[in-house]
């Protein structure tokens, strides 16, 4: 069976000698670790981990009907690493397995058994651990529809859920916003940012309508001309984050979303902003400038998320399994 043929969902047992010692795979691993101990001297605690963790990709491997250790794909590799972290492995090691994979795979193209090296471009676990869990578009919907429009805190927080979501805007960046910030004739408004760097912010067509309703009606009547702060508590007073948080986690109860870490929260639906628009192929500077990030690699996480949420669809298909 090819080395694509299936998706890896069984957890990797501990390398326990399974497959025959004599077998042709095995027998390449073991030239290989020995070529370690003798021509590079690596330590046997440093060897006997390599060897360790390559067993262990190469008997999942013939578990999961793959191509063996020697000719397995780039697929094959990255499922096995995932499996190792769904079953609770710690970074840690599956980063030392990553080093032994890259080193054999390394090994193998430098003496011309292989044409291609497919752990070249597997990423580290640090990186997973950095992936942000976002919203789904259907959750974002729910949260949108939680509030009440026929009561004046329901527009309120209407306007606030639909003009984070459709801003990317900081929690402190939305309370923080003052009326000489918007632009709504022009379809804009104007951030402030980390360093009080200041930035243009389209707004779209949904929540340009949800803050026109507020800002017609329920702002006025509670603000009562006391104040330039957009988004007002029932008081009259400036919105602050410690409001608006608990206003988010009530509608996201109402909208049964339910998130790992700590829930939904402001920064989370930043974190969707951003995916949802690279998903929809949106410019990745033009998502960098709209989010404020000074350097476009701390945008680039956003391309990782999408990748791991068409991975995990993709897992749905009835014949990836």
């Amino acid at each position: 069976m090819s080395g694509g043929a299936r998706t890896g969902s069984r957890p990797p047992a501990a390398a326990g000698g399974t497959v025959a010692a004599g077998t042709p795979w095995r027998r390449r691993l073991e030239l290989w670790l020995e070529q370690l101990a003798v021509e590079r001297g690596l330590s046997p605690r440093t060897v006997a981990s390599y060897r360790c963790d390559l067993l262990r990709l190469g008997e999942w491997l013939v578990r999961e009907g793959r191509a063996d250790l020697t000719a397995a794909d780039a697929r094959a590799l990255a499922d096995h690493l995932r499996a190792l972290a769904r079953a609770g492995i710690a970074p840690r090691s599956i980063a030392r397995a990553l080093s032994a994979l890259r080193g054999y795979y390394g090994a193998l193209v430098e003496e011309g058994e292989r044409s291609d090296d497919p752990s070249e471009h597997l990423d580290a676990p640090r990186r997973w651990q950095r992936l942000p869990r976002v919203l789904d578009e259907e959750e974002v919907g729910r949260l949108l529809a939680a509030p009440d429009p026929a009561t004046p805190a329901g527009v309120r927080d209407r306007a606030m859920l639909e003009l984070l979501y459709a801003t990317g805007l900081r929690v402190s960046e939305l309370v923080g916003l003052r009326i000489s910030q918007l632009r709504l004739e022009g379809g804009y408004l104007i951030a402030f940012g980390k360093g009080a760097k200041e930035r243009i912010v389209p707004v779209g067509e949904a929540a340009e309508t949800a803050l026109r309703a507020y800002l017609g009606g329920t702002r006025p009547a509670l603000a009562r001309g006391r104040h330039d702060a957009v988004f007002v508590n029932l008081r009259g007073s400036p919105m602050t984050r410690q409001g608006f948080w608990k206003l988010l986690r009530n509608y996201a109860r109402a909208g049964d979303i339910r998130l790992p870490g700590g829930g939904v929260s402001p920064h989370k639906l930043r974190h969707s902003f951003a995916t949802h628009l690279v998903e929809h192929d949106a410019d990745l500077r033009a998502v960098q400038a709209m989010l404020g990030h000074a350097d476009i690699s701390t945008t680039q996480i956003y391309t990782h998320v999408g990748q791991a949420r068409m991975i995990e669809q993709a897992r749905k298909h009835p014949r990836a399994r």
